[in-house]
């Protein structure tokens, strides 16, 4: 609050009687009413020439706040004070802006004039009083009147005339209010641009980014309008502190266009603004370039820079009018916004042109304005960033739907691949399984020989790519089955040896003679891990000897536990490449420049199984000594041992459809060799259907993918009961390349009995027949 005695202002009212805007009867107390100003131009008076000059004309200040506009005019206030008191008055001078480049006063005492300095062009430490704003400390003697005389000047920005005048309980107290509310104003800025740059660095929307920028400018700006930088930043004055006000003004111009142009979407909305927002930001760059150029242009940026900053507001609310004529929604919150920002702007250029009162709201209204604005754009920003997780989740759903797809696809894929690679190659096998029974010829046998292995090798490496993806899908499981794991140890352990004698290695098995005849388990799991390790013994061993040890511990609960060791004198390894040999694809890191050959999934899917069957693996190697591997598996020892010899003696009549003819020739084949069996062929599913309603069959081998009718098509039918009585519980087992899991399960769903995988395994098929067809006679009866 404002508080002088009133003799002085009584005083003042005697010596400046003449002032035509003063009226005793509607005085307000305000010191302006008692003052006078007058302009010297480009002309910097001393204190003298001004007492002395009597061509200088003084008018009256009309207001608390007279502004002269933007200038670089020397002006100069006068006004006298009279202490009517016993006893010498401090009093506080509140005057101009504080970014006010110069400012200083002259007090006419008895002994001389007294010069105070003040002004963001000399050194902050040479101010009279340490505040960042424009303040004089005035000591009035006692029953003395005396003059005063006020000279201001600026570089190009508004010049204010304010006069208030403090007793220092008045003074301070008005300061402890205003702190209060610039921490809180302040702190409002800084704690909302730091939450949006922090939303920037998660969500990486530009809005958040331009809007947190644009708020940080807007407290740097009233930071120097309020002379809080020139007293903690640039408390020395020079360059940067002269142009401080403009660089922010422009820093927020363009950020506040920025976040608006993306905010409201102007690229995809209201394209043919685009060119207004890109020369706006030309004409701020401009203005930028013009920053630097000398003392001159300064004069002109200063309102240059308002109204570029009023046509940038017209350019907003032209989009958002645009935007509203085509019917596109805007964030009320973004429009209320922007309106308390104009509202703030407009208060306080008219408090500065003096066309409203100088009181705290109307010196304040920009800050109130950029505070309700700020609130008002957060709150649309979280609008923006519930509209930003809407999106997020409906894109969300939109890639799971077209990842759904693409596995769908995916798998269809793997499938089609399969059946189109194993089909070929169920032929190739099966013929030189056939020639290498029948042929004596060593040379011949010995080509064919190579025939089997290279599609053997191909149909392994075919195997590792499916159950990968399966690996990927965590859809690989492990099947129960019935089999003698050293006739299929030996058949494995004989097709590598071969391999390993053609390289001229030494190649040896040592079988424990203590090894089930039967156990129970995944055998075509566990002759792919054998497989693979026996593959990489031979692959990477040049010279030397590859040694297969075979061992059986009995365990309780009619458990035995297989030892599988495996030795090579190959490459080896060093520490660095066998901590990543279990990895996919690890073949592909080695510098063998392709040496070796290979998919590199070996081990990834041996490890992988090896962890189903809930066994143990261990790598040992040394760099140019050789691996030895060790695997340890536990496996159930089978019950009923003979039951499928006993039924291979059983005459059935079985049906094979299947529509390829190097296939067909398979299975006549295979089939051929079991006594007591007759079979017909059909080609598709309708002719299998047709084959079925026309004779009495004991078993249907069928295929999957077929012309006309599928397998699938074809099972569905038969267990469906709609072709007569009994052929709803005929044994079907599916004979397909298709080796994906999806396949297994939906033949299980139709109600096939049994799986085999193509290239057929002539023992494997025969005694899933045995079984499906042993089943099949015990349910009968």
């Amino acid at each position: 609050m404002k508080n002088w005695p009133l003799t002085i202002l009584l005083a003042s009212a005697v010596a400046f009687s003449q002032n035509p805007a003063f009226d005793p009867v509607q005085s307000k107390g305000e010191l302006y009413e008692y003052a006078e100003y007058t302009s010297t131009g480009k002309r910097n008076l001393d204190i003298d020439e001004i007492i002395t000059d009597s061509l200088l004309v003084f008018e009256p200040l009309l207001s608390g706040n007279e502004s002269v506009g933007f200038t670089t005019d020397y002006y100069w206030v006068r006004f006298r004070l009279f202490n009517s008191g016993t006893q010498a008055k401090d009093y506080y001078l509140e005057t101009a802006r504080p970014v006010t480049d110069l400012a200083n006063l002259y007090q006419m005492g008895s002994q001389g004039v007294y010069w105070f300095k003040n002004g963001d062009r000399i050194p902050f430490k040479e101010r009279q009083v340490s505040h960042r704003a424009t303040v004089f400390k005035i000591e009035l003697p006692p029953q003395l009147e005396q003059t005063f005389y006020l000279q201001l000047n600026s570089d190009g920005e508004t010049i204010n005339l304010p006069l208030e005048l403090y007793d220092e309980d008045a003074f301070w107290k008005k300061n402890y209010a205003q702190q209060l509310f610039l921490g809180i104003f302040y702190g409002l800025l800084l704690l909302a641009g730091i939450i949006y740059l922090f939303f920037y660095s998660s969500l990486k929307e530009k809005a958040f980014l331009y809007y947190g920028i644009y708020v940080f400018s807007i407290a740097f700006m009233q930071a120097s309008l309020d002379g809080l930088i020139f007293q903690y930043v640039f408390p020395g004055g020079g360059f940067l502190n002269d142009r401080i006000v403009l660089i922010s003004a422009l820093l927020s111009n363009i950020y506040f266009l920025k976040y608006c142009e993306h905010f409201l979407g102007t690229a995809k909305h209201a394209k043919i603004l685009r060119y207004a927002y890109k020369t706006i930001y030309t004409i701020i760059g401009l203005m930028f370039l013009m920053l630097w150029t000398g003392e001159t242009t300064l004069e002109w940026l200063y309102p240059l820079s308002n109204i570029n900053g009023l046509l940038s507001l017209i350019l907003i609310f032209t989009t958002i009018f645009v935007q509203r004529y085509k019917r596109i929604p805007v964030d009320p919150y973004f429009s209320f916004g922007i309106f308390f920002f104009v509202v703030g702007l407009m208060g306080f250029v008219l408090n500065n042109l003096s066309l409203l009162p100088n009181n705290f709201l109307t010196q304040n209204s920009a800050k109130f304005g950029a505070g309700l604005e700020v609130i008002f754009l957060s709150l649309s920003m979280t609008n923006l960033i519930r509209n930003l997780r809407l999106e997020k989740e409906i894109s969300q759903a939109t890639a799971l739907r077209k990842s759904e797809e693409i596995s769908e696809l995916k798998s269809f894929f793997m499938s089609n691949m399969s059946h189109e690679l194993r089909t070929p190659l169920n032929a190739i096998i099966g013929v030189v399984d056939e020639q290498l029974v029948t042929l004596n010829s060593s040379k011949n046998r010995k080509n064919y020989e190579i025939i089997k292995h290279a599609s053997i090798s191909l149909l392994s490496n075919i195997n590792d790519i499916l159950d990968f993806d399966k690996i990927d899908k965590n859809q690989l499981r492990l099947r129960q089955e019935i089999f003698n794991p050293e006739m299929a140890i030996r058949q494995i352990s004989d097709n590598w040896k071969v391999q390993a004698e053609l390289k001229g290695l030494v190649y040896k098995l040592d079988m424990d003679s203590k090894i089930p005849q039967m156990l129970e388990g995944d055998k075509e799991r566990l002759m792919q891990i054998i497989n693979n390790i026996l593959s990489n013994a031979v692959k990477f061993t040049q010279n030397g000897h590859i040694h297969f040890q075979v061992e059986c511990i009995p365990k309780p609960e009619n458990r035995s536990l297989l030892k599988l060791t495996i030795l090579d004198t190959g490459v080896g390894m060093n520490p660095e490449i066998r901590a990543t040999m279990f990895d996919s694809f690890s073949q592909m890191r080695l510098n063998n420049k392709r040496n070796f050959g290979g998919i590199g999934l070996g081990l990834n899917i041996v490890n992988h199984l090896v962890n189903l069957f809930g066994g143990t693996i261990r790598l040992e190697s040394e760099e140019g000594k050789g691996t030895v591997v060790l695997i340890e598996i536990t496996m159930q020892l089978a019950t009923k041992e003979n039951e499928v010899a006993r039924n291979m003696e059983v005459p059935l009549n079985i049906l094979v459809v299947e529509d390829n003819v190097m296939n067909q020739m398979v299975m006549r084949k295979i089939l051929g060799t079991r006594p007591f069996t007759a079979f017909s062929v059909a080609n598709n599913g309708k002719e299998g259907i047709t084959a079925l309603q026309n004779m009495d069959y004991d078993l249907v081998l069928m295929d999957l993918q077929m012309p006309i009718m599928d397998g699938y098509e074809a099972i569905s039918l038969i267990r469906g009961g709609t072709l007569g009585k009994g052929l709803e519980t005929i044994p079907i087992i599916v004979v397909t390349a298709d080796t994906t899991e999806e396949t297994r399960e939906r033949i299980v769903v139709l109600g096939a009995n049994d799986y085999v995988t193509k290239p057929v395994n002539s023992i494997l098929l025969l005694e899933k027949i045995s079984k499906c067809t042993m089943v099949s006679m015990e349910c009968s009866a």
